[in-house]
């Protein structure tokens, strides 16, 4: 849905799929969001023609779309980010992209944001901007995980609270960033360009916020529950590679827990 809404099962043909397939690739999702979707599609096809006498799953022949594996995903240190963002001297751009890249919340969940979301430590991400058909609408967040509280730096709630303080006549239900989809994405190719720092998306902010933590040394179920992932296998997945030390490091701490056994044996 919407896609195969108002379709019978037995009128889908490989090329309806293909054609629901090249659908979903014009849109943009991920890979391995892509590969997700697809497999759910197979699942139903699978169940028709095991339990309701469906001659074939048509997606067999259609074929599948997108990767189990995400591949390495660009992102800015913490050095690249503060370059990028001392560039910036519009407040509400600033907010911006400070947000992003200290929460790791996603672009339609900052669009979304009203004054009524932020807590003294914490933003409740509770909804989702998207754009369908051209028209702007809020939904639930993308997933049920995606209902969930980001704690956050005091200064950074303290700076866009203060922002909000300057926007006449703002509700505490009204939408904080009243603009497009695109343009955060615009305005980054404008500061990329003043800064010197690579270009990257506006998703891959989100990359550079897990960079971030697996930096500081947080633990991959509390990057999971940050991002709001259904599933932990989903973020390990993504971001496996930013734990190029993690084996190494099992092998040292079992090294040490085997030395001082045999060091306590000799002892004794």
């Amino acid at each position: 849905m919407p896609y195969f809404k108002y379709m019978k099962i037995e009128s889908i043909k490989p090329i309806t799929v293909r054609k629901w397939q090249n659908k979903l690739l014009k849109i943009g999702y991920s890979e391995t969001y892509l590969k997700t979707i697809n497999n759910q599609f197979n699942a139903i096809m699978n169940y028709a023609v095991k339990y309701y006498n469906l001659s074939k799953n048509p997606g067999h022949t259609a074929g599948t779309i997108g990767k189990k594996n995400a591949e390495e995903k660009d992102f800015w240190t913490l050095d690249e980010f503060n370059a990028f963002i001392n560039v910036i001297e519009n407040k509400e751009h600033k907010i911006i992209f400070n947000l992003l890249y200290f929460t790791g919340m996603r672009i339609g969940e900052l669009l979304a944001l009203t004054p009524n979301d932020f807590y003294n430590n914490y933003i409740d991400i509770n909804k989702n901007y998207v754009v369908t058909n051209g028209i702007g609408k809020i939904n639930p967040p993308k997933t049920p995980k995606g209902n969930r509280i980001i704690y956050v730096s005091e200064l950074i709630i303290n700076d866009t609270l203060e922002y909000i303080n300057t926007l006449y006549s703002l509700k505490n239900n009204d939408r904080i960033f009243m603009f497009s989809r695109s343009y955060p994405a615009k305005l980054m190719d404008k500061y990329c360009k003043l800064s010197g720092e690579k270009k990257i998306r506006i998703h891959d902010q989100r990359h550079s916020h897990v960079s971030l933590l697996i930096e500081l040394g947080v633990n991959i179920t509390t990057i999971s529950d940050r991002l709001g992932h259904e599933k932990i296998d989903t973020t390990w997945n993504t971001y496996a590679h930013l734990y190029p030390n993690q084996r190494q490091d099992v092998v040292n701490k079992i090294d040490d827990v085997i030395s001082q056994s045999r060091q306590n044996n000799a002892i004794e």
